[in-house]
């Protein structure tokens, strides 16, 4: 047997011509060809999503017809049906995001309205650090007319909902508005998540939430929400303050209620998916629940000698890992985690053994044809990431592990379980690198120190003890769990927040391109699904992804949607602030996007301490690159400004006369446009609005 028999891929393509190698490594590994169908059913999602107009409804079923038609006429042929597969799989990824946006479409606010009357029945309540967030599903809203009422609305509720759960009937005085869109172009569009998720309104009450007669669950989605609830306070109630938050979020899923210093903690650590319940969590729950049933079978010799209860093990596995998917939410990473696990289970179940690449294939097709929304999203982009990256790896030394094993006494398998953690831990680390870079900004360095004493925590304290306390729920000795749960969480915690404060504990990385990102996703998939030498071909447009980062040049100067916020770029690279009506929100999202900080604010006279901006009564004067900026404050000298300044940003209309000398920024463009993002060059003045970059999109309508 040759050397490239036995290794395909081996051989340098030199010896054979890059093309032919090429050609070859691709037949070679056609065991493999199905693991791309996710991918190219996500790039389809992907051409609908990062489109800036709305293609004609009937565009994408065309395409998937005339896929289907093109499936038919290569059937038989070896050399076409590969490539009509993909141009299939690719179409049916546009016609199903194409289809979800379109049944998803539902009424939305216009305008501030409040406040106002409403009745509906609660859907969800979701707890924070004080005070809880509803979503409602009105039946009436005062002064807003049934055809123009969003099928659900969510509003913060500081008071009157301790003793509500969802599926009651409720009235509420609130004030609402419509979602916000991105803070600026690239940030974070909850727009297009509200408009996916059926969400027309957002705001807050103003008066006490009251139940009204008529209450009670109305599906088994409500029904499924109450018991959420329901158990949620139960767990704070036996475990007050952060770490009954923490405890609500490893069993139900609901982390609002965590307070944000202690969720910065966790993020900086790199501990963040122990909050988030994914394949660690429902890995741990499904082992814990068939070792404790194959045990409970073994102790009744008449069914052991019998009957298959592995089988039966099995069975309650998959009973016990659905239904705390659903508790937990049904998230798209616990989604994906009980898909994967159910696998498994149904191989043990069939005899047969379960390909774990595959597994995550197939469940990367159902999410993605089930919501492909989700594709667009960090939690679908990072759990997979992750997973696959951790196959890979453990593909790759599986057997090598497996030898260090099977050598290896008590104390060495030991140090090789440590070992393993820290592997996994940097492997998910690297996987999910640009994507938490692209979504978050932000990477955490010691990841894996806090993770090889955290996660064994995790395993083989907490999550035992949270299994038991859903089990004992319903005797009402659920503190009997709860409480030993509360002292392993307080030890993770407190690991988390040793970790942030270590020196340099997460480094802040300005925003990836998209362009960049996809490059990375599409050489990150290379590299994992094949098998030969060829996959690593895949490091080069991973390095030209994250090279990409080089290209990004951070805006001068930010204008906020409602014209009361502003920010310039000082000469240390920060950001500096207008005094009046600071958003954090805004504020956030601009200084991350940037990897910069926020500076001292504006002087409301004089000049700021680097000279690059200077305020007077009329407004102020901002200086860069050889460009100056006017913000003004009243229209007192609006006409010196348009002459001298080479933009206006004014918080009120400016007419026209000023715009035929300079560019302007009023409050009538970002009214229609959304925020701006100003870069000032030698050249020119170059803008983008959130409305540029998102294009007429049916989650983006521009006002009328």
């Amino acid at each position: 047997m040759s050397v490239e028999a036995a290794h395909p891929g081996v051989l340098e393509p030199t010896s054979r011509g890059i093309g032919a190698w090429l050609v070859e490594s691709f037949i070679e590994e056609r065991g493999r060809w199905i693991l791309w169908l996710p991918v190219l059913l996500g790039t389809g999602i992907g051409v609908y999503f990062s489109m800036t107009v709305e293609p004609p409804r009937w565009i994408g079923g065309l395409a998937l017809v005339l896929a289907t038609g093109g499936l038919a006429l290569t059937w038989r042929s070896a050399t076409a049906l590969p490539a009509m597969v993909g141009i299939f799989t690719v179409s049916l990824g546009f016609f199903a995001a194409q289809l979800q946006a379109w049944t998803a479409a539902a009424p939305v606010l216009e305008r501030r309205l409040g406040p106002v009357a409403i009745e509906g029945r609660l859907a969800e309540i979701d707890p924070l650090p004080s005070g809880r967030r509803v979503i409602i599903e009105p039946s009436s809203i005062q002064r807003l007319a049934a055809d123009k009422m969003p099928a659900r609305i969510r509003i913060r509720a500081d008071k009157g909902s301790e003793n509500l759960l969802p599926g009651d009937r409720i009235k509420v005085r609130a004030t609402l508005l419509p979602p916000p869109s991105p803070a600026l172009p690239g940030a974070y569009d909850f727009q297009r998540r509200a408009y996916f998720d059926r969400l027309g309104a957002v705001g807050y009450a103003v008066s006490p939430l009251e139940r009204i007669p008529g209450g009670g669950a109305a599906s088994w989605r409500i029904a499924v929400e109450a018991v959420r609830t329901t158990i949620t306070d139960h767990i704070r109630a036996a475990l007050p303050g952060p770490t009954g938050a923490i405890a609500a979020a490893l069993i139900t899923g609901q982390t609002h209620a965590i307070p944000p210093e202690d969720a910065e903690a966790f993020r900086n650590a790199g501990l963040a998916h122990i909050l988030v319940i994914a394949g660690l969590h429902m890995g741990m729950i499904a082992g814990l629940a068939f070792f404790a049933l194959r045990a409970f079978f073994a102790l009744i010799p008449a069914l052991a000698l019998r009957y298959p209860t592995k089988k039966w093990a099995a069975l309650g596995t998959l009973c016990v890992t659905f239904g705390y998917m659903l508790l937990s939410g049904a998230t798209v990473s616990s989604r994906r985690s009980f898909l994967m696990t159910g696998l498994m289970l149904l191989a043990v179940l069939a005899d047969r053994l379960n390909i774990s690449a595959r597994a995550i294939a197939f469940a990367a097709i159902a999410i993605l044809l089930y919501e492909p929304v989700a594709a667009a999203g960090p939690s679908f982009q990072m759990s997979f990431a992750a997973v696959g990256g951790l196959i890979a790896f453990y593909e790759t030394f599986r057997k090598r592990f497996g030898a260090w094993h099977s050598r290896s006494g008590a104390l060495g398998r030991t140090g090789l379980y440590l070992f393993g953690i820290c592997c996994t831990t940097m492997v998910s680390t690297v996987a999910t690198m640009p994507f938490t870079i692209f979504h978050f900004n932000r990477f955490p360095l010691y990841s894996v120190a806090a993770n090889i004493v955290a996660v064994p925590i995790t395993g083989f304290w907490v999550m035992p003890w949270a299994l038991a306390s859903c089990f004992l729920m319903p005797l009402g000795l659920e503190n009997l769990a709860l409480q030993p749960m509360g002292w392993g969480l307080d030890v993770i915690a407190a690991i988390a927040h040793q970790v942030t404060s270590w020196p340099g504990s997460v480094l802040s990385v300005p925003t990836m391109p998209g362009w960049g990102l996809g490059l990375v996703s599409i050489g990150g998939a290379w590299l994992c699904i094949w098998l030969g030498n060829w996959r690593l071909l895949g490091l080069a447009p991973i390095a030209t992804g994250f090279l990409s980062i080089l290209w990004l040049t951070p805006p001068d100067v930010i204008v906020a949607s409602e014209s009361n916020l502003f920010a310039v770029r000082a000469t240390d690279g920060n950001y500096l602030l207008s005094s009046s009506h600071r958003s954090q929100f805004s504020e956030d999202a601009w200084v991350r996007q940037a990897a910069a900080e926020a500076g001292p604010t504006w002087p409301v006279f004089g000049t700021s301490v680097d000279g690059s901006i200077s305020c007077d009564a009329a407004g102020c004067l901002y200086r860069a690159k050889e460009r100056a900026v006017a913000f003004i404050r009243d229209g007192t000298a609006l006409e010196e400004d348009c002459k001298k300044a080479d933009l206006v940003i004014a918080p009120f209309g400016i007419d026209r006369r000023c715009r035929r000398n300079t560019v302007v920024i009023d409050r009538l463009d970002t009214w229609r446009n959304g925020s701006y993002s100003v870069w000032l060059t030698l050249e020119g003045i170059r803008l983008e609005s959130v409305a540029d970059w998102r294009g007429d999109r049916p989650w983006s309508r521009r006002p009328q």
